[in-house]
Formats: structure tokens, sequence, C-alpha cells
């Protein structure tokens, strides 16, 4: 698969390090927010094996506060402009909004992450298709009334792999991600991890984003501070069931958990 302007092999799992240009979010609100600290960041996890960047400008934690498309635009262009301008790496731009796409596209984001899959902004499949940029398409719905967690969630990222499709993404174009501590309970979210390989099945790579989410800290009873081990867990099992992103904050950790466990795997082939 190519992002930008590299070749992901699909026998590798991959890591997408995370940039909150946010004042808010969940885990490292205010970290980031000021440019030189933000590329200061970006050289440490380039450093430590990032092979994407993802820049978000809204938080989407529990109960987030939605901000106008002008203050996510002006949060995530200047950053994605000067990662662009001082590193050799793939950026990917977090946003559910046509508009920020955009201006994000033409900035030089080269994939849009949509923690909607597409269905909150009719226009954001024309924008993907118009910049010709890879989508990466998570599961996420209004409620979690589901009569069949697994079917309905697998349904609902077909759904929105027929939007992309209908608006001339190619197959080449998309990725997956099962959209863990989105619209799910914490159960589901623990489904969704154990099915993994059901939506592999569905023939595109999966990126699986879990880094310091609530369900980490309800099955080890942990503040957000404290949840790197039970995220390393997670990127473990997206390595033994196929996957070929993880999204993460500790990007160090969890490049070396994935290089033992791809070792491992395949040790006598």
């Amino acid at each position: 698969m190519i992002i930008g302007k590299e070749r992901f092999s699909l026998k590798h799992t991959h890591v997408m390090g995370i940039l909150n240009v946010t004042p808010d979010s969940f885990s490292d609100g205010g970290s980031w927010n000021q440019k030189d600290k933000a590329l200061q960041h970006v050289e440490e996890m380039i450093q430590d094996g990032a092979a994407i960047v993802d820049v978000g400008g809204e938080s989407t934690r529990p109960n987030y506060t939605k901000i106008a498309d002008e203050e996510e635009i002006e949060r995530v262009v200047p950053v994605i402009e000067a990662i662009k301008r001082n590193f050799d790496i793939p950026v990917s731009v977090d946003t559910y909004k046509s508009k920020v796409a955009r201006e994000a596209c033409k900035a030089g984001a080269d994939l849009v992450n949509d923690i909607w899959g597409l269905k909150y902004d009719d226009e954001m499949a024309e924008i993907v298709k118009r910049y010709e940029k890879p989508v990466c398409i998570m599961h996420n719905r209004n409620n979690q009334d589901y009569a069949s967690f697994v079917d309905e969630w697998i349904q609902d990222l077909k759904e929105s792999i027929q939007i992309a499709k209908q608006a001339g993404i190619g197959d080449d174009k998309i990725i997956l991600d099962p959209g863990v501590g989105f619209a799910k309970a914490y159960e589901m979210n623990l489904l969704a991890m154990k099915h993994l390989e059901k939506l592999l099945l569905l023939d595109y790579p999966v990126l699986l984003g879990t880094s310091r989410k609530s369900v980490i800290g309800l099955a080890l009873n942990l503040p957000v501070t404290e949840r790197e081990e039970g995220t390393l867990a997670t990127t473990v099992m997206a390595v033994m069931k196929g996957c070929q992103f993880v999204r993460v904050h500790d990007v160090k950790a969890n490049v070396r958990a994935i290089k033992m466990t791809e070792a491992i795997l395949q040790a006598g082939e």
C-alpha cells in the first residue's frame, strides 16, 4: 500500500504515532499544541520507529466538545506544513470534516483518518477521491444498540466501504479501523479486538487504535497514565491477528513489541 511516497508492506505491522495538537485530548492534551513542541515530538517518534504521524486537531474523547472547522484547520494545517517541511514521513490527518480534510490535503497530508467512516460528512468521500489520498475508515455509529454486535459491526463497515467505492476511491486506498472506544460498551470493545480476523476477511489493511483507551483502563483498573502495558498487549494481538497498522502514543515500546512478536511468528520460515 502506498501512503505519500512510502510503500507499506502488508506483511508487517507499522506504527502510526499520535500527535494531538489539542488542548484537551484525553491523555496528552496541551502537550504538543505548540508548533516547536509538536515538531520535537515528531522527531522523537521518527527516531523511535514511527512509520506515519497522525495529526489531530479536535479531541474525540468521550463527551468531547466539537469545534468549528476553522479552528480545527488553524490547529492542524500549520503543523502538517511544518512536518512536511522538516521531515520525510507520511502524515495522516485525523478528522471527520471534509473542509478540514481538504485544507489538510492541500497542506501535504498523505492520508485521511476518519473516525466516522465517511458517514458524518457527505462530502468527505469526494474530498478523499479528489486529492487521491488513502483513507482510514473507522467503525462508528450514534448508539450502542446492537441486536448482534459482531454481525452489525461488520455490516456497518461494509456500508462505509460502499460509500468509498461509490465515490471512486480504489480498494488500494482503503484501510479499516475496528473503532475500539467508539459506540461500544466495554465487552463490545473486547469482542472487536477478539474478532479482528473478521475485518481482515474483508480484504483490506486493518489499523488498530487502542492506545491508553478506557477499555484498557477498565480491564486493568488503571488511570490513563498507566495503560502502556495494556496497550502493548493489544499491539501484540494486532500483530498475531495480522493487522498492518497500530496507532499509539508510546512509539518506542510498541515498535519493540512488534519486532519481538514478528520475530517469534517468523521463526523457522
